[in-house]
């Protein structure tokens, strides 16, 4: 014959760890998504950065430039 209190209890610590469980499964896909957000955002910056070297380096930035040149 089965102890309900036993049993009540022993589905209880079973809710628990299935919460615990998934807890760092939870954290574990967040900071898949953060550092994915963050691999993204690093190719804006170095694209962006590239173009505004180019921007820079080009003679229609600096006008005066190229009056030099002639």
């Amino acid at each position: 014959m089965l102890d309900p209190e036993l049993l009540e209890r022993i589905t209880a610590r079973r809710a628990e760890l299935d919460e615990l469980e998934e807890q760092p499964t939870k954290q574990l896909a967040e900071a898949r998504a953060e550092r994915d957000e963050l691999a993204v955002a690093e190719r804006v910056l170095e694209r962006v950065s590239e173009q505004l070297a180019d921007e820079r380096a080009s003679p229609r930035h600096h006008p005066g430039r190229q009056a030099d040149r002639q």
